[in-house]
């Protein structure tokens, strides 16, 4: 008989196929451990390849000075993470559901496209970083690597018949790896710590690029696949359904949440901080000085041999090998969610991950071999800024569907995260929009085209540029549904009962043909 002490993993049909994580009815700090594993998850999404390409570029152009950019994009990352997945706990629907549910056929169409773009977009950077550490290890070619992702990649998500509690220990053990490897790193490298705490805490944007180079930071750590990705998450475990079970895993999720960020956080300051101390070295040669100009993954890999040691760029390789083949377990997930819910539509893991890796692999192949390491680089950058991008098309959704759908009562503490996270993604449309506009219009001002050209671009990319603000200003000032009696209160009984089977199916890699609707 299963002890009411602590949480459970049983059996509800006798196949281990089916197991699910029960958080039992008392209240006690042990139930933590059942709501340990998504937040992990959702952390890969922090300290992916692109993380590492434009970590490496800031510490190598501006030192330390971006430092407080991982900082705030930390913290935001947190108090939007708390709010997808207080979304999927109370009302026991992801995000993707909820925009099915709530906006009509050509909406919801369009926002599942701009979801997949954003999918393509995550998926460049892990392809190309997991290329770039087999040409570190093994002097595999950067496009053989690239092909080879695919298949390396299927191997893990085989993994999926052994349980989900296994695979996110093994998501959370190849973050650890991570971290070690750049603890070492760091060690070796030795920064300056008062410098470090000077960047961390005081807000700067210095010099050419910075801007631009803050955009791809922004959209490398707050990715709009991840808001999804931790909605639907949190529904693989069975709580109590009372007000105070509900709190108890909200609570526990953002305890969860905060200590995974916590770990990213600290390997993204060590790659800048690692980055911006080499690259910054008085003793640097000037050819190694010539290429921190022009820094990406792979050249970082040759600096480091260079500069602090072989065996570094061997740990710079492995922890950039475990992000990638991570990074892409969790992205084939939220594209398994992401189409299940706007669309109904459920695919396998192997054959959702064989059509996203080859939207994916496409423009990296074609770049590699054209552009080689430089043009992957920088293919990696743009999938950054694409990404920083698309955020207001699920962060808006969210918080929308948090601010109508979610009523705790007297519970302020959800509200004030509400406005907090309006705020917060008010100011990243912000600097998006100042960023687009005003490199756009830098571009017409010096470019050597004709003024007929000029004035015919100017009106393409300004129409454009006004069709995203008005996608965006739709979906702020559209009404929503308001919260229905199944959503309005925690305390009701005919809430969607989690954990929910579809969901669990998917992670076991299952073709489910349950409806959650």
């Amino acid at each position: 008989m299963a002890d009411a002490s602590g949480p459970q993993l049983i059996s509800t049909t006798g196949d281990a196929d089916s197991d699910q994580i029960i958080v039992p009815e008392n209240k006690s700090w042990k139930n933590f451990f059942a709501y340990l594993g998504p937040g992990f998850l959702v952390s890969i999404a922090y300290i992916d390849p692109g993380n590492f390409e434009t970590d490496l570029q800031a510490g190598a152009q501006y030192k330390y000075e971006l430092l407080w950019i991982i900082l705030v994009a930390s913290c935001a990352g947190l108090v939007i993470q708390s709010l997808a997945a207080n979304l999927g706990v109370v009302t026991g629907k992801h995000l993707a559901e909820h925009c099915r549910a709530e906006y009509s056929k050509v909406p919801n169409f369009l926002l599942w496209v701009v979801a997949e773009i954003a999918i393509v977009a995550c998926d460049i950077p892990e392809v190309i970083g997991t290329a770039f550490a087999l040409n570190m290890l093994f002097s595999i070619p950067i496009w053989i690597g690239v092909l080879l992702t695919g298949l390396s990649t299927l191997m893990l998500l085989a993994l999926q018949q052994y349980g989900v509690r296994k695979l996110e220990f093994l998501v959370a053990f190849l973050v650890f790896t991570i971290a070690i490897c750049f603890v070492i790193e760091l060690h070796y490298s030795k920064p300056d710590a008062g410098e470090v705490l000077h960047g961390l805490f005081v807000p700067q944007l210095k010099g050419n690029g910075a801007t631009g180079l803050a955009i791809s930071l922004l959209g490398a750590m707050v990715m709009p696949h991840n808001l999804f990705l931790h909605s639907a998450l949190v529904l693989s475990r069975k709580i109590p359904r009372s007000s105070t079970g509900i709190k108890e895993a909200c609570r526990f999720y953002l305890i969860e949440s905060g200590l995974a960020l916590m770990v990213a956080f600290l390997i993204n300051v060590s790659v800048i901080s690692v980055s911006g101390a080499v690259c910054n070295a008085s003793d640097l040669t000037p050819e190694d000085r010539a290429k921190c100009e022009d820094l990406d993954l792979n050249k970082a890999s040759f600096l480091l041999r260079n500069v602090v040691g072989k065996w570094s760029s061997k740990l710079f390789a492995i922890a950039l090998l475990a992000s990638g083949q991570s990074s892409t377990i969790t992205g084939t997930y939220a594209g398994q969610y992401i189409m299940q819910g706007f669309l109904d539509l459920r695919l396998v893991p192997w054959l959702r991950n064989f059509l996203t890796r080859c939207l994916a692999i496409i423009p990296s192949l074609i770049v590699a071999l054209i552009g080689g390491s430089a043009g992957a680089g920088k293919l990696i950058i743009i999938a950054s800024m694409i990404l920083s991008f698309e955020l207001p098309f699920a962060l808006v959704p969210l918080l929308k569907f948090t601010s109508c759908k979610i009523k705790m009562g007297s519970h302020v503490n959800h509200m004030a995260i509400s406005a907090l996270t309006w705020v917060i993604g008010g100011l990243i449309m912000g600097i998006n929009i100042y960023y687009i506009v005003s490199s756009f219009t830098k571009l017409l001002i010096h470019s050597h085209m004709k003024h007929v050209l000029v004035v015919f671009c100017g009106i393409l990319g300004f129409t454009g540029i006004a069709i995203y603000l008005a996608s965006i200003a739709y979906l702020v000032f559209r009404k929503n549904g308001e919260a229905g009696p199944l959503l309005a209160s925690t305390n009701s009984q005919t809430v969607e009962t989690l954990p929910r089977q579809d969901i669990v199916d998917m992670q076991f890699g299952k073709a489910s043909t349950s409806n959650a609707d």
